[in-house]
């Protein structure tokens, strides 16, 4: 790119001439104001949070992004963005460049907490991505190519996908959107027309226009803890993908249920530990060690609290049949495994 287009992005500067398009009507008017008010509003309550991450990457520097959520200096990022550093440089909204350490990382879901030197800093409040719909008005705010605070918006495209991180690792349950990502913008926010965080952004389809992807927030408000007091996350393996499915009422009924959806098995690791307990795909989890799972971060908010190496009951649906079996969850391995 030249200077002078470099210049142009940058500052703003010129106009196109042209012809003025016909005023929309009154209705439509309305609701364009509505929809521009939202973002107008997301933009400005959310940019002082959202900071730009710097780190070596072997000979080079690497570039991020990041949302504090704690005036103290915590904020979320991807972990694919800070790998291979133990210190980082946070460069702030108003344009303060502080130093940043590594605080924990968890490359299975791609997430990490690093924390900024300062103290009193703007934060952003956490979501509740479980509430997510297909549709919804969403805005990301980054620093694509390094144009700091770039927001963009678009609707969530679909909810529980299954995506292959950059670290080779498959993270379920992730968010599908429209609103435009580039490199640049892995580890900032997306953010809900209240401004708030419900997912962080963490990978786009190079070819594609405008399939993009985030961690649901609320898988990283349960691995939190762990990461900001052991620098890691230990949970268990079951050697299986899963996807939310809502459940028919006449199965609610039939089996006295409370919640009303599951996780339905969509593929099974051989000889893992579900492989072992006689899990087959298909099969609907309505419960493990006794506590229901709802949802895929329910099963992820389970394993990462049961401890490793000890049985725990599982209920499952299978045709017309509700069967226990009991399952002896591993540590997670090395390698790029199966959630």
């Amino acid at each position: 790119m030249s200077r002078f287009w470099e210049h142009f992005i940058s500052n703003g500067s010129g106009s196109l001439q042209g012809p003025s398009p016909p005023d929309p009507d009154p209705e439509e008017r309305e609701a364009l104001d509505a929809y521009s008010r939202v973002v107008v509003r997301v933009a400005e309550l959310l940019r002082p949070a959202v900071v730009n991450l710097r780190g070596s990457r072997g000979r080079g520097e690497g570039s991020g992004s990041g949302i504090l959520f704690t005036p103290d200096g915590f904020l979320l990022t991807n972990h694919h963005v800070i790998q291979g550093n133990g210190r980082v440089r946070v460069r702030l909204n108003d344009g303060r460049d502080l130093p940043g350490r590594v605080v924990g990382a968890d490359p299975w879901t791609d997430l990490a907490v690093v924390q900024a030197d300062a103290d009193g800093l703007p934060h952003a409040a956490l979501g509740d991505s479980a509430r997510l719909r297909v549709g919804q008005l969403v805005v990301a705010i980054g620093s694509p190519f390094g144009f700091d605070s770039t927001v963009t918006a678009g609707v969530v495209s679909a909810l529980g996908r299954t995506l292959r991180s950059i670290t080779g690792h498959l993270v379920d349950n992730v968010i599908q959107t429209d609103a435009a990502l580039n490199p640049g913008n892995s580890g900032g926010p997306l953010v809900d027309s209240h401004g708030q965080v419900i997912g962080i952004n963490t990978a786009i389809i190079r070819p594609a226009q405008g399939i993009c992807f985030s961690i649901p927030v609320n898988m990283a408000k349960h691995i939190l803890p762990q990461l900001m007091q052991h620098g890691r996350v230990v949970r268990g393996y079951l050697g299986l993908h899963g996807r939310n499915v809502p459940l028919a009422q006449r199965v609610l009924r039939q089996w006295e249920l409370t919640q009303n959806s599951a996780v339905e098995v969509v593929a099974v690791e051989p000889d893992g530990p579900a492989d072992q307990a006689g899990i087959l795909e298909g099969d609907f989890l309505i419960s493990l060690g006794e506590r229901p799972t709802a949802s895929v971060d329910d099963l992820h908010k389970l394993l990462t609290e049961l401890p490793v190496g000890v049985p725990s009951s599982l209920l499952l649906l299978r045709g017309e049949r509700r069967l226990e079996r009991l399952v002896v969850p591993n540590e997670y391995p090395n390698a790029a495994p199966r959630s």
